[in-house]
């Protein structure tokens, strides 16, 4: 549930966020010190890692429950050079060589429309038609404005 898009100058995300049988809206990008950041799945754990971000990423202070090889959720941070970094279930992050990325449910759609030219938020906007984990708003952030 969720899709979140980077592409190389915008962070997008959807709004939709699923209780139960209950549709919210939620912000799901933050800015955390001079990095942009992201996450798909259980918002708790998607706020502890955005407070770790804002904290410096030390590695004594990675949340314990994002170790947990069930329950952790992926969290984008782009950094000020517009680098991606995923993180899984570890400090240590994957780095993401291409241009643009996404994560969350609708990733596959939002890839799609960034490789045929769209922003970010455009790609997002076509997630949330395909995806049925995604909808309700977009959020946008620019890393100019870090």
């Amino acid at each position: 549930m969720t899709t979140i898009a980077w592409d190389g100058r915008t962070l997008a995300a959807d709004k939709r966020c699923v209780y139960g049988e209950v549709v919210n809206i939620v912000t799901k990008i933050h800015r955390a010190g001079d990095c942009l950041v992201g996450g798909s799945g259980e918002f708790a754990f998607i706020l502890a890692m955005v407070e770790w971000v804002r904290g410096g990423r030390k590695d004594s202070e990675f949340p314990a429950d994002q170790r947990n090889k069930d329950e952790w959720q992926p969290v984008l941070v782009i950094d000020r050079e517009g680098r991606m970094h995923l993180y899984e279930r570890t400090c240590h992050p994957i780095r993401w060589e291409r241009r643009f990325g996404a994560i969350g449910s609708g990733k596959a759609y939002a890839i799609a429309a960034m490789h045929l030219g769209l922003s970010a938020e455009d790609a997002v906007a076509v997630a949330c038609e395909y995806d049925p984990g995604s909808g309700n708003g977009i959020d946008v952030l620019r890393m100019e404005e870090v």
